[in-house]
């Protein structure tokens, strides 16, 4: 027996990303140049300096930290759940 219809899609990365909303986040090292460049509401931070960013599950910034533990409280203090991305 073959199958050729189609009866499930694939989701697309924003109906991903709105499974978790509001719901989940995700932590991810990210340099300070990087981050004065994705942010330039951070100001100006030393080169070289390595910090962590809370994103909202479809990657949307939520904080800056410079540690993973101060990002990880941030998200439980939100009620969020943090997840590991890879």
């Amino acid at each position: 027996m073959t199958r050729n219809d189609k009866t499930t899609d694939t989701p697309t990365p924003e109906m991903l990303a709105a499974l978790g909303a509001g719901h989940i986040a995700y932590v991810r090292p990210i340099m300070s140049e990087d981050a004065m460049k994705l942010y330039p509401q951070v100001g100006s931070i030393r080169p070289g300096i390595k910090l962590f960013t809370l994103n909202a599950a479809d990657g949307t910034p939520i904080m800056i930290a410079d540690s993973a533990e101060a990002a990880l409280a941030n998200a439980w203090q939100n009620e969020l759940v943090p997840v590991a991305v890879h």
